[in-house]
């Protein structure tokens, strides 16, 4: 399987529900460096995974509708603890909404998966994995 990653960082506001949650409870920020990674069997006749560039833009794209925001605020997230695992599969679908609609090239619909990887720190990360 053939990969390619690219990265962006995010930068939110949230808080969570319930006890396990302790602290985090209350309202707080967190930074994520965020990595895509794309797969395909084999490459496409140009011999690529996507084009780079497509793949980082896309990413950037779906980060920047998220990013400085207070995630309690947005009604998409109404009721719903935005844990780093949650957000990872919903930047992994964003993303593959945008391969569907072709906005990361005729190429990319050859992609087998995408996993989306929220890095909290350089101690934790949570990650997402897709098919397509």
């Amino acid at each position: 399987m053939f990969s390619v990653t690219v990265r962006e960082h995010l930068m939110i506001a949230h808080s969570f529900r319930g006890e396990v949650f302790g602290p985090a409870q209350r309202l707080h920020g967190a930074t994520f460096v965020v990595d895509a990674t794309f797969r395909r069997p084999r490459l496409d006749p140009d011999n690529l995974v996507v084009d780079i560039g497509r793949a980082a833009g896309a990413l950037g794209a779906v980060v920047g509708e998220l990013t400085y925001r207070n995630l309690d605020e947005e009604p998409a997230f109404a009721g719903v603890n935005t844990s780093t695992e949650f957000l990872a599969k919903v930047i992994a679908d964003r993303l593959a909404d945008r391969v569907h609609a072709g906005a990361l090239g005729e190429g990319a619909r050859g992609l087998a998966g995408i996993t989306v990887t929220l890095h909290e720190s350089h101690l934790a990360w949570a990650s997402y994995e897709r098919a397509l």
